[in-house]
């Protein structure tokens, strides 16, 4: 029998809770052949070389019809479709122009920065729900339904119907750790009612706009027009599900983190100017997303003696490069006061994640008022139970115990 590679005992959920022995292995070699024919890259320079390498592509279209017949359907009768972050340029850059007029700069360039106090509020609040208690969980309790009622503002779903989106959020995101048929037939029923609700709210806010990005997406008539049918529901699919379900795992793998480092909790908890740092930190030691499935190359790439060849898929094992130590120094310690601390975690070159400065000011906020406000915080159990999936890896309970709950400051 022959045995599994690193990176299928990388993909294994035996190996979900600790994974980063197995990526110091995978980093001897920095690009593999895997016998299903995907290659896969593990250290810094390289990925970050095929991230800004115009031969990549994320379009499925482009693999040899060997692979794609293997690969997974993004598209089902029904569904939203493929989403934009599955296009190359000029298709990508173009929906991306549209999304980003209604996000960030230099059309919307304080709307993240304005949200500071609606955030700080909600986190307020999830809080102080943990009062009058002595346990609870991060996860359940604060690090999802932050990110799920901060995405839901941002994109005017109303408050009372955020509730539905686990049920239709949790079989897609589950579809990605493996895509059985079993897994297959929910995540599409998943999209399908997804894609109706959303399609009959956008049909309210063309009738009746607000301040929020759904309205934006029907009624702005910008340069590029605006998004119709099947790509603006993609895009709306994605915005709600990239939207917070990274986010959750950056707050639960911080927090974790924090608190397998106590010095570092303590620190944050007396100087809530280092939660910048951290989140930082946090973002190259404890990245939400461990790779990058779904690639291919339009040419044949020669890369760390191999030959990535045309049409073949590619993964891009960003965890993996986050602590090469030959671009990151002491890259298996927790360190927030390192420089220079460039890392993968929100991927880089076209795809780079424009949520980013949403994500980070999420964390921030949530790890001070943790650190701050949950009193002597323990662990109920290391490690805590993770999530199914490798690509999307976070803790899905993260149980504590504390003294009390403090006042907001």
């Amino acid at each position: 029998m022959t045995e599994p590679s690193i990176f299928t005992r990388i993909v294994d959920f035996a190996n979900r809770a600790d994974p980063y022995p197995l990526f110091q292995q995978l980093r001897e070699q920095p690009v593999r052949r895997e016998e299903d024919g995907t290659f896969v890259v593990s250290t810094y320079r390289e990925i970050e070389a095929l991230l800004h390498d115009p031969r990549i592509s994320s379009d499925g279209s482009n693999l040899l019809p060997e692979y794609a017949a293997k690969a997974p359907p993004t598209d089902t009768p029904g569904s939203p479709g493929a989403s934009f972050i599955r296009m190359d340029p000029p298709d990508h850059d173009r929906i991306r122009r549209i999304v980003n007029r209604q996000f960030g700069p230099p059309h919307r360039p304080t709307r993240v920065a304005d949200m500071y106090p609606d955030l700080e509020h909600i986190v307020t609040r999830l809080v102080d729900g943990f009062a009058g208690k002595h346990q609870g969980d991060i996860v359940d309790d604060l690090a999802y339904p932050f990110p799920v009622a901060v995405i839901c503002e941002l994109l005017g779903v109303p408050p009372e119907d955020e509730p539905r989106f686990s049920a239709w959020v949790e079989p897609i995101v589950d579809s990605i750790a493996q895509l059985t048929p079993d897994r297959l037939a929910k995540r599409d029923a998943a999209l399908r009612e997804l894609g109706m609700y959303l399609f009959g709210l956008a049909q309210q806010r063309r009738q009746n706009p607000g301040p929020d990005m759904l309205s934006g997406f029907v009624t702005d008539d910008g340069p590029e027009g605006r998004l119709e049918g099947p790509q603006l529901m993609a895009t709306l699919v994605l915005l709600l599900i990239a939207g917070h379900e990274t986010t959750v795992n950056l707050i639960a793998n911080g927090t974790l983190t924090l608190l397998r480092h106590p010095q570092w909790l303590e620190r944050l908890r007396q100087e809530p100017e280092l939660s910048i740092r951290v989140v930082e930190e946090v973002l190259r030691y404890e990245p939400s997303v461990h790779f990058l499935p779904n690639r291919t190359c339009v040419a044949d790439i020669g890369m760390a003696g191999m030959t990535i060849t045309k049409g073949a898929p590619i993964t891009l094992v960003l965890a993996a490069g986050n602590r090469d130590p030959e671009y990151v120094r002491d890259a298996d310690v927790f360190d927030p006061e390192r420089e220079n601390n460039q890392h993968l975690a929100f991927g880089s070159g076209v795809h780079y994640c424009f949520g980013a400065p949403l994500a980070r000011l999420e964390a921030q906020i949530a790890l001070t008022q943790i650190a701050q406000r949950l009193a002597n915080l323990r662990l109920v159990e290391d490690p805590p139970p993770y999530r199914p999936s490798p690509v999307l890896r976070g803790p899905i309970h993260l149980p504590v115990t504390f003294d009390e709950v403090k006042p907001a400051g």
